[in-house]
């Protein structure tokens, strides 16, 4: 019996959601309106077409209005919904959102309070959501989004690879990270900000699997993001 009782408080913590897309909708604008302190937001890209994607993301964007005003909201955003698709989240009027921008797990979670999450996995023809009220699950949720956070950028920070404007900044990174020029000289060759240098080299160094900034050059020399070195040379 106390086995029993104990599963069933646990359904009840853990509820599966097997609704449409709709039903995630009403229970998203639920949780961002009955939430009064924090609101935070995992988001990856989830597989789907473009014309899915799209909709989907006005339709997620557009529930944050929702929040009261002094509730303070946090989107975490993986790389590939830099740009005008993060535009959208921005509140009209203003609102306390502060995006930041990071490589993420496939998954989507809005935690409301800190005291109940939404999590969904899979594409949307294989979706499973889940809304959590386990201390223990909300305890881990809590720590993911923290830990992510405290390493991510704000979107005019983040830098890609697969950015092609960017792709002549991420070489001239790489070719000083190579060559050993002290972040001063290489910041202010590159006319941006020391800080916002050392974001880049840290991304980079993540993306790369390097624990050295001399390594991310090799390695990147061996993957032909950079040319062999000639002399040790740096151009910006």
């Amino acid at each position: 019996m106390i086995i029993h009782r104990d599963r069933s408080r646990r359904e009840q913590l853990i509820t599966a959601l097997p609704g449409g897309y709709g039903q995630l909708i009403g229970v998203t604008r639920e949780l961002m309106g009955q939430a009064t302190a924090t609101i935070d937001i995992l988001r990856s890209r989830v597989p789907g077409t473009g014309s899915q994607l799209e909709e989907i993301g006005r339709l997620e964007a557009d529930l944050v209005h929702f929040a009261r005003e002094r509730v303070s909201a946090r989107l975490l955003a993986g790389p590939d919904l830099v740009g005008d698709s993060l535009s959208g989240w921005l509140p009209n009027p203003p609102r306390q959102l502060t995006i930041r921008v990071a490589r993420l797990p496939p998954l989507q979670v809005l935690i409301a309070d800190r005291a109940t999450a939404l999590v969904v996995v899979g594409s949307p023809a294989e979706r499973r959501a889940s809304l959590i009220k386990a201390p223990e699950v909300l305890q881990a949720l809590c720590t993911l989004f923290e830990s992510i956070w405290r390493s991510s950028a704000p979107p005019d920070e983040h830098l890609a690879f697969g950015d092609r404007d960017r792709a002549l900044l991420v070489r001239q990174i790489l070719g000083a990270m190579r060559a050993g020029v002290t972040d001063e000289v290489a910041a202010r060759e590159l006319t941006v900000s020391v800080r916002t240098y050392r974001r880049y080299v840290a991304e980079i160094m993540a993306l790369l699997g390097a624990t050295s900034r001399f390594q991310a050059g090799v390695r990147a020399a061996e993957l032909g993001l950079l040319p062999p070195a000639q002399g040790g040379a740096y151009r910006p």
